[in-house]
């Protein structure tokens, strides 16, 4: 909707703006138009096309018949490559083996012949590509639950890892949140070895060549003799050898203990944890335990598929990973305060959605931290159960830059109290934060067979801890607190030798180093130290011959593409708002040319394209920390190439409107300040 003026920070008259005025004043009024009735703002979140597959293949599991099955077939459809394959993110070098093997069984699950055109094509990527023996343990589960793959050669999850006590490493609460919530429904399905096989005229065979009985089903064991891998490949064999003669005393107490997990972490929309892996495992449990379609906790979980969880694009229909409605609205009133953008009622309607959403449950994260009064927000609109430190930083940096009157509201001073309170108790001993537990950092979990998907720890990381030094700085904590000294060495630690910070939840030296450049300038560190320039320099050094910048998601698994990639409008305003931060002279020649990047390439509405992935969901690393390829034996242990069949990456849709709105602002500041 559109404002009155007087709504909106007083602009100059449109004869006296500047390029970089009207940009910002375009972008603004596209926010406007594109605030929702209740207050917040969302942009799609698009992934990997196993989303769409996924659901297709566990709708042959629940026996749903969803209305629009077709128009999910033509969005896999519409996504394979000209080579056959599916893949895992935008423009990436090659397809992903995972993602084509699962979109192919979706195809053929809807009845799609198996001499279909698109099919040829894919299966002809697929036995080019290794066939069936290198896809990851997921990708087993899922054909395994079908019917096409041994439930006895697919990794051992026993349900009484749900019992284990907390001083085992392996119990569930070590666990990262997303892989806990994920194990839980997947010992049920693995200790009943549900099968929902599909019809014989759509199986698989052609998937085997050789015939199935000379498959080699076998997990990947590359590891020297003596290492944890074999000896956790020996114990996975001992669980199937015990559960297949029936040593399985107490299952059915731990297989309750489970059900009932699940069913108190359902989330008030229907879905799990707040993303996908946990919400379809959970119904295909329950349905594998007896809960029918019909069920309260079944057909809520499956009507959130039509509410917020499914979008429109180009014809087809696209089922979202996570939504992001929290953290975009956090983000855009940070946008708007960069561009002093005063109190407006849509600010205000805004605020009060996202304190209408402060998290007050005692989550998982209370396992480990039950001192903790609850406090914080979700990523997402309906998650409980896991605030994270990442979006209540955000928030603490919002309602830090609030105007007096708003800050002074008791309900929003309770609220940064409490949050500040808990991101603090949420501080990890080397300093650090991670995205939702303290100290998640045990390496062992990531030996086991089940961990060789994007990532089963959430240790520390540097663009988090940046997020949180900078708001406490906002609050008033200097850099003698023991809390930013702590993180302040952490910080230290993390740079890579040339300059550049690795990003965990953002593609990715460039939007780590992004992060941090703004938090040390805001504790008043000297930013004209020669680390401090030695980021900086690294940054120009990456600045694209068009202007703008850019970094593709190979860069996790290459470091020669570290800061390399087409031109985006999010990484390009990452890049400015990094050499923002230095308040250098030297660099304005570079933050002018990306300033006329974006101006020039600003859309008409007052948005921008942005079809490249810029955000992060996992590397694909197994324990989700940055990692030294100099090492052979860490390559080896991987097991992805720049492909990212093992990582998830994300592009979220308003990334490209709020990011650049964020960084021409400052730039406007930046240059009135610099000129008078």
């Amino acid at each position: 909707m559109q404002f009155p003026q007087s709504d909106i920070a007083r602009p100059l008259p449109s004869e006296r703006r500047s390029p970089l005025d009207r940009s910002i004043a375009k972008a603004l009024a596209w926010l406007d138009r594109e605030q929702t009735e209740d207050g917040f703002w969302v942009g799609m979140l698009e992934s990997s096309y196993c989303m769409e597959a996924e659901w297709l293949l566990a709708m042959h599991f629940l026996g749903y018949e969803h209305p629009r099955e077709a128009d999910l077939v033509a969005t896999l459809l519409a996504a394979q490559r000209s080579d056959g394959a599916w893949e895992s993110y935008y423009d990436a070098p090659s397809g992903d083996i995972n993602s084509t093997v699962e979109c192919y069984a979706a195809l053929r699950s809807t009845g799609m012949p198996p001499d279909a055109e698109p099919l040829v094509r894919a299966r002809r990527w697929i036995q080019a590509n290794g066939g069936l023996r290198g896809i990851r343990v997921f990708t087993r589960y899922w054909l395994a639950l079908i019917g096409e793959w041994p439930w006895d050669r697919t990794p051992n999850l026993p349900p009484e890892a749900i019992a284990y006590p907390k001083w085992l490493p392996f119990n569930i609460y070590n666990f990262s949140s997303w892989a806990r919530a994920t194990l839980l429904p997947l010992t049920v399905l693995s200790a009943r070895r549900t099968v929902r096989p599909l019809p014989e005229d759509r199986r698989l065979d052609e998937l085997f060549p050789e015939g199935r009985d000379n498959a080699d089903y076998r997990l990947p064991h590359d590891q020297p003799l003596f290492s944890f891998k074999r000896l956790f490949l020996l114990t996975d064999r001992l669980l199937h050898w015990y559960q297949n003669v029936g040593l399985t005393p107490g299952r059915r107490l731990a297989v309750q203990a489970c059900l009932e997990w699940i069913v108190r972490h359902q989330d008030a929309d229907g879905a799990w944890g707040g993303i996908q892996p946990p919400w379809i495992y959970s119904l295909m449990a329950l349905s594998a335990e007896g809960y029918d379609l019909g069920h309260p906790v079944l057909a809520k979980g499956l009507a959130a598929l039509d509410a917020h969880w499914s979008y429109e694009r180009n014809g087809t229909l696209h089922i979202q990973a996570s939504e992001s409605p929290v953290w975009d609205t956090w983000l855009v009133l940070l946008a708007m305060r960069d561009c002093e953008r005063d109190a407006t009622p849509a600010m205000e309607r805004a605020l009060d959605w996202l304190l209408d959403n402060e998290i007050r449950y005692r989550g998982d994260w209370a396992e480990q931290n039950g001192r903790l009064e609850p406090a914080g927000w979700a990523f997402e609109r309906a998650n409980l159960h896991y605030p994270d430190i990442d979006d209540t930083a955000v928030a603490l940096c919002v309602l830090a830059r609030l105007p007096l009157r708003l800050r002074n509201r008791p309900r929003v001073r309770a609220a940064l109290e409490r949050a500040l309170a808990w991101t603090l108790g949420m501080q990890s001993s080397n300093g650090g934060w991670a995205a939702f537990d303290r100290d998640n950092d045990k390496l062992i979990l990531t030996m086991i067979p089940f961990s060789d998907f994007g990532e089963a720890l959430d240790p520390p990381s540097a663009d988090v801890t940046a997020h949180m030094v900078e708001a406490l700085a906002l609050l008033g904590y200097s850099r003698n607190d023991p809390a930013i000294r702590k993180a302040y060495r952490f910080l230290r630690d993390e740079q890579e030798p040339d300059g550049p910070w690795f990003g965990r939840w953002g593609v990715n030296y460039i939007y780590g180093t992004a992060a941090v450049l703004p938090a040390l300038a805001a504790i008043g560190e000297d930013m004209n130290a020669p680390y401090v320039r030695r980021a900086a320099e690294w940054l120009v050094g990456c600045q694209n011959a068009d202007g703008g910048w850019g970094e593709t998601c190979a860069s996790y698994m290459d470091k020669t593409l570290r800061g390399q990639g087409p031109s985006t409008a999010s990484q390009t305003a990452w890049s400015l708002m990094a050499l923002l931060a230095t308040n250098n002279r030297d660099y304005d020649t570079a933050l002018r040319r990306g300033l006329a990047w974006l101006t020039a390439t600003q859309r008409e509405d007052g948005s921008w394209d942005e079809p490249y992935y810029t955000g992060t969901g996992f590397p694909g690393y197994g324990f989700g920390a940055r990692l030294d390829f100099r090492d052979e034996r860490i390559r080896r242990r991987i097991a992805q190439g720049t492909e990212l069949q093992r990582g998830f990456m994300l592009n979220y849709n308003m990334y490209r409107h709020y990011f650049p709105l964020m960084a021409m602002g400052r730039a406007r500041s930046h240059f009135r300040g610099v000129e008078g």
